[in-house]
């Protein structure tokens, strides 16, 4: 089974088909959107797309981690990480 990767072009394709945007404002809503959300991240906010899903970042403190292989420790710095939790929508629309 082959499945399809959905890129910005697509999206644009699909703007411009069904609500009549032109390319280039398709694409530029598109990247004016993800932008957006981008910076907001970069700011450590929770992002929430009703009816789609929650983006939310989580502090993720210093710890030491070990090589599977070679059994050699690192230190693994802090950071952020963003966790993904689908809106009941998009849970209802994945088991169809």
């Amino acid at each position: 089974m082959t499945q399809k990767t959905i890129t910005r072009a697509d999206i644009a394709e699909a703007l411009y088909q069904e609500l009549g945007f032109s390319h280039a404002d398709a694409f530029k809503l598109i990247d004016k959107t993800l932008r957006y959300v981008t910076e907001a991240f970069g700011r450590k906010e929770e992002v929430k797309i009703a009816r789609f899903a929650s983006f939310i970042p989580h502090a993720k403190s210093q710890r030491v981690g070990r090589n599977p292989k070679t059994g050699k420790e690192y230190v693994i710095t802090p950071r952020t990480v963003l966790s993904f939790k689908p809106s009941n929508v998009l849970k209802k629309a994945l088991l169809k």
